[in-house]
């Protein structure tokens, strides 16, 4: 997950240049939108193609997307199916391939765009102490109700929003808990693990999670950030051996399905509906439920394979606080351009998080 930690906010410049953009997009997705309905046949089966990434067998492709396929298919009584199609670049693309109508929906990690999404961030900050299921069906609820409004997805439909389990340490030799840290290669995502990096004095090296395994082989990387379930679906147990567990991780990550709008328009309003209410916070709870059980899946290999598991002691937890103190406050000045009550909403994403 490729970015740096994006803390200023955006220009005056940079958001009306932003605004156009997604005001150009908009109008040519009505108007594609406008043709396929002319042209549609209502009978006719449809391909809903979805750009997706990461290995065929990772639970996102096998589980999540066929499951909401299914639902789809279901509900539309076999008119609207469900088809992957993977991309071959960066999965930044996926957004813009969504919005430009080369894919009907595509599914990321915002942490890719950090100058775009900001406000998502809110399920990253650390000390949550929540799983991904919970997390993902409040971030969905909270996203709705006090963030939407901000248009970060704008020239998309935001299908469902989740997050991937806590974030940990993985590494290629052993090292002596955070303090050690210091000075390490760590392959780093975007959003507010790249804050967590540089407070810890890692050296980042940016990568998006399917050149992971590749970095850590050939030794680009001392170790990595991620969840621990993919130490088997990204085969992480044959290259980063050491695996460090804080009690709460250290942070979660922010990921978003999302619908191209000039196809959700080309169906009928049968169709439209059956997409729609298989999607939003059933869809978020689920994907959250995947990646949880992808965690356990992922302990589970490290295990199988022989590699070192170390959970950390209590003097690290307290010392992980002490070195996140600080983020909510960064985070909350950094979206106040963004015009929304982002203070209630960390306080009620929390408290909804934990009560799930």
């Amino acid at each position: 997950m490729v970015a740096l930690p994006a803390v200023a906010a955006f220009s005056a410049g940079h958001e009306q240049e932003r605004e156009n953009i997604m005001t150009k997009r908009k109008t040519v997705q009505l108007f594609a939108a406008a043709l396929a309905f002319v042209f549609a046949s209502p009978a006719a089966a449809r391909d809903m193609v979805v750009g997706s990434w990461l290995p065929p067998t990772h639970p996102m492709n096998a589980e999540v997307l066929p499951t909401w396929g299914k639902w789809i298919s279901d509900a539309t009584e076999g008119r609207v199916n469900l088809r992957i199609e993977y991309h071959a670049g960066h999965p930044k693309g996926v957004f813009d391939g969504v919005e430009d109508g080369a894919y009907d929906a595509g599914w990321s990690f915002h942490g890719y765009i950090p100058g775009r999404f900001k406000l998502t961030k809110i399920a990253e900050l650390p000390l949550l102490n929540a799983g991904a299921e919970a997390a993902s069906a409040a971030h969905w609820r909270v996203h709705q109700k006090y963030l939407a409004k901000a248009g970060e997805h704008e020239g998309l439909h935001l299908a469902a929003l989740f997050t991937h389990g806590p974030g940990q340490i993985m590494m290629r030799e052993p090292f002596s808990g955070i303090a050690g840290m210091k000075g390490k290669k760590v392959r780093v995502g975007g959003g507010i693990q790249g804050e967590i990096a540089k407070r810890m004095g890692v050296v980042v090296v940016p990568a998006p999670g399917s050149k992971v395994y590749e970095i850590l082989s050939t030794g680009v990387a001392d170790g990595v950030f991620m969840p621990v379930g993919e130490q088997k679906t990204l085969r992480l147990a044959e290259v980063a051996k050491y695996v460090y567990l804080l009690p709460e991780g250290m942070y979660l990550g922010s990921f978003g399905i999302f619908i191209n709008p000039g196809f959700l328009q080309s169906l009928s309003e049968a169709d439209r509906k059956g997409i729609l209410e298989n999607s939003g916070e059933k869809l978020s709870a689920m994907a959250g439920r995947v990646w949880a059980q992808n965690d356990k899946n992922g302990i589970a290999a490290a295990r199988s394979a022989g590699n070192t598991i170390v959970e950390a002691p209590d003097s690290e937890k307290n010392a992980f606080r002490d070195m996140v103190r600080g983020i909510d406050e960064e985070w909350l000045k950094e979206v106040a351009p963004r015009g929304v009550e982002a203070e209630a909403a960390l306080r009620e994403f929390r408290r909804e998080a934990r009560s799930l």
